[in-house]
């Protein structure tokens, strides 16, 4: 019998309240005297909790592992200052707070601890699992690891005009921060032609189906320039644990050889998808397939 119900809590993070869900996993095939194992669970770009990752949780929670999926800090629930702001090394840190709270849920084995990740945390897990023992395994789904390599894709998939328009709005933003002002901000995802951080064909209304109340459709501008040198392919090579990475084929907003040469780095387990970016969440084609892979792969590797 499965559930989808789940609670809510909080944790600190370096001095920030972060809020969270926490799933409970459903019977005893995973468990042992130490308990069950615990999914680390966070959005990628701009994401929230309440936005397309509930699906993922439940089945994971139906196949024994309890699940505590939060939002960064400023983002969603979870409070902090500014609001909408994308800094990768922060959000590293909150997982590993993350990482400390699961550990302490009732019931629950803190030496086996799963990072999940997708998209932009694809990459943040693979860094928050360097030199760790509690770490038993890794999700990576549709990650983006290469921040230069992204910058390439996009060239590819946008009008000149439109990158250097986003450009422009960063640098504002930057300026503005400088000067002790708010930042710019830009629309997380808009239409083909619009200003926006994600304005490909099909993202805008992709992006609002799994939207959740708690999420908004805003990002700190300077966002291109935060990634622009995001290297989380870098720590793929230092990681000695059980890896899936599962890559869409046809992403155009994760640049699929980036996602598979990190792979390669992690000896990691691969899953490949025939699909873009967000065909991977719940009523599209290929949910069914990635999130059955997870479950398999992970009862798997945490079999007692």
């Amino acid at each position: 019998m499965t559930t989808t119900k789940h609670d809510e809590l909080t944790f600190d993070s370096h001095g920030t309240t972060c809020a969270a869900w926490h799933w409970t996993g459903v019977g005893s095939a995973l468990e042992t005297e130490a308990g069950r194992p615990v999914v680390v669970m966070a959005h990628g770009f701009g994401g929230t909790v309440d936005s397309g990752l509930e699906p993922f949780a439940v089945a994971l929670a139906a196949a024994g592992m309890d699940v505590l999926a939060f939002d960064y800090r400023g983002f969603g629930m979870s409070e902090g200052s500014p609001r909408q702001r994308v800094r990768v090394a922060e959000q590293v840190e909150d997982y590993r707070a993350a990482m400390r709270a699961a550990g302490r849920l009732p019931g629950v084995d803190a030496s086996r601890l799963v990072l999940w990740g997708v998209s932009l945390s694809g990459g943040h897990v693979l860094q928050a699992a360097v030199g760790r023992d509690d770490v038993a395994a890794i999700i990576s789904l549709t990650p983006l690891v290469d921040g230069l390599a992204a910058a390439r894709l996009a060239a590819q998939h946008h009008k000149p005009s439109a990158l250097l328009r986003s450009t422009v709005a960063g640098a504002r933003s930057k300026l503005q921060a400088a000067g002790g002002r708010g930042p710019v901000v830009i629309p997380v995802v808009a239409r083909p032609g619009e200003a926006g951080a994600l304005t490909l064909e099909g993202c805008y209304e992709d992006y609002l189906s799994i939207a959740g109340p708690t999420w908004v459709n805003e990002v700190d501008a300077d966002v291109s320039f935060e990634l622009g040198s995001r290297a989380a392919v870098k720590a793929a090579k230092e990681l000695d644990h059980h890896v899936l990475v599962q890559i869409a084929d046809f992403d155009r907003s994760a640049p699929p050889q980036a996602a598979a040469k990190a792979a390669f780095k992690a000896r990691a387990e691969v899953r490949h998808y025939p699909c873009d970016h967000f065909d991977v969440y719940e009523g599209k084609e290929w949910f069914g397939p990635a999130s059955a892979h997870q479950v398999s792969f992970l009862t798997r590797v945490l079999a007692p």
